[in-house]
């Protein structure tokens, strides 16, 4: 079995991580999705409803946890080229009232996580001479956001992250892009009142928020033998509400 077609997605329970994995698996791709809990893995088991595709707990915030994983895969053979970082966290608030947790807390989970699981997969992808490492940022990495001071930070470091450890890696066949969703149909902004969701339209010339599988297309597309000569790049998935 080719490793090449064995991808990890890392927050793969719901939302968008959900819709990647999805998506991966009708491509004819092998998935590894994780999750914090054993609820949310057998949440991810059941929408994949494919044996094919295993579930596994993971906290990408924790070294004990990623040693677990690490040492699932070793025991099962596994070695996925793949990897599509997903698992974040918000803390929202203005930065004169941020906690310094707030702050500990959304670094951990979305920038030095993003560089740990990276690190633990490139060995094999550079042993292979292949692999693909799809990061997925945010809109407001690149625009601003207020009250997301920290999560914003996160998300420009990923892309200044990915575009360097693209330029170390592209000689051993290994691409490094991410994928910046703008405002997605998730269960967040689901909860927006009727008038924070017509604000929300009135931003995006497109009319309509995207979809988890809008922004699986675009990881798909990464991955796929048509994005091999992508590497370092942003894919801006947000009809239209920031042009950079």
């Amino acid at each position: 079995m080719s490793d090449n077609d064995l991808a990890v997605v890392t927050g793969a329970s719901r939302g968008i991580g959900l819709a990647i994995a999805k998506t991966l698996q009708d491509a004819g791709y092998r998935v590894i999705g994780t999750a914090t809990s054993e609820a949310s893995i057998a949440k991810f088991t059941e929408a994949m409803a494919d044996s094919t595709h295993t579930g596994m707990v993971l906290d990408v915030t924790q070294d004990e946890s990623i040693e677990s994983f690490a040492a699932q895969l070793k025991e099962q053979d596994l070695v996925p080229n793949i990897l599509i970082n997903n698992a974040g966290i918000t803390r929202d608030n203005l930065m004169l009232r941020m906690k310094d947790e707030e702050w500990d807390s959304v670094i951990a989970a979305n920038l030095t996580a993003t560089y740990k699981m990276s690190k633990l997969f490139l060995r094999s992808m550079v042993k292979a001479r292949w692999g693909r490492i799809v990061n997925i940022t945010s809109v407001v990495g690149t625009s601003g956001n207020a009250g997301q001071a920290n999560y914003a930070a996160t998300k420009a470091g990923v892309v200044g992250f990915s575009k360097s450890l693209a330029r170390e890696v592209a000689s051993r066949g290994i691409t490094v892009n991410t994928v910046a969703p703008g405002f997605i149909d998730t269960d967040m902004t689901r909860a927006l009142t009727e008038e924070q969701h017509t604000a929300t339209l009135a931003q995006i010339p497109a009319g309509r928020l995207g979809s988890g599988e809008d922004v699986a297309a675009a990881v798909l597309f990464l991955i796929s033998a048509g994005g091999a000569y992508i590497t370092g790049e942003t894919i801006h998935v947000n009809g239209g509400m920031l042009m950079a």
